[in-house]
């Protein structure tokens, strides 16, 4: 039985579990903050010290933020920053990491293949049906994107940075510190909002929303936006770490 190492990073913190080939978990998830200023060999570091404290796994999947082309880093929003998504950039962070090939570097480190896709492609791998125009965002420090075809992985848009008003970005309007900001009323029916706007660009067949804000969207909210957009479970990246070999991995080679 092959067994994957998932880890999905995020802008806050970073989580790990280990599964079998059904994609079920077998070690409980762990957690740990996500260091700043993180340096790739620090983000390695990290990971590796996360997954000594799992069992061991045949293989390893790996989901991050930003535009991730065939396991290379062509940019990352959040860990160029000095102490943290929002803070100043440091123009040395955003060197090391342009072009930086993380499917490598983690591969070497642990010793098994590795997958290192966008963390929204990962966790829309957990939830898709593989049917028809699938589109997954996730709701959590910005906002990510995956957009699926009969199940094949489309290439990665960041959607989050497109302008939305007034010259803010997706990933502003309905991130985190908004939401924080707004309240979790007013920020649903930003959500609401955002989808609404998207619906006649992408005319999707289902609609996912997840990240680890979607549970906090207003039932009424939700209701509104119609039978074909669903709320998913943020455990998704990490569910999601099995079958993006299936979905992925030969894209990513």
């Amino acid at each position: 039985m092959v067994t994957t190492l998932t880890i999905d990073c995020g802008g806050g913190g970073i989580k790990a579990s280990v599964l079998d080939a059904a994609g079920t978990m077998r070690a409980r998830p762990l957690r740990v903050p996500t260091p700043y200023p993180l340096a790739p060999a620090l983000f390695v570091k990290t990971l590796r010290e996360l997954g000594s404290r799992l069992p061991p796994a045949d293989r390893l999947t790996v989901g991050m933020p930003g535009m991730i082309r065939h396991g290379v880093v062509v940019a990352t929003p959040h860990y160029v920053t000095r102490s943290g998504p929002r803070s100043r950039v440091d123009p040395d962070l955003v060197a090391e990491w342009s072009g930086y090939d993380a499917r490598s570097a983690l591969a070497d480190a642990f010793g098994v293949p590795a997958l290192v896709l966008n963390d929204a492609e990962v966790h829309g791998a957990g939830v898709v049906a593989g049917t028809g125009c699938e589109l997954v965002l996730t709701l959590g420090t910005g906002l990510g994107s995956a957009l699926f075809d009969g199940g094949v992985l489309a290439p990665h848009l960041e959607l989050s940075h497109a302008p939305v008003r007034w010259g803010t970005t997706y990933d502003t309007y309905v991130g985190e510190v908004e939401r924080r900001r707004l309240g979790d009323a007013f920020w649903s029916r930003r959500v609401r909002q955002v989808v609404e706007g998207l619906r006649p660009v992408f005319r999707w067949d289902r609609l996912y929303l997840g990240g680890g804000n979607s549970r906090l969207i207003r039932p009424e909210q939700l209701a509104r936006m119609g039978d074909d957009v669903v709320v998913v479970p943020n455990t998704a990246g990490i569910v999601g770490g099995v079958r993006a070999w299936d979905l992925a991995g030969a894209r990513s080679t």
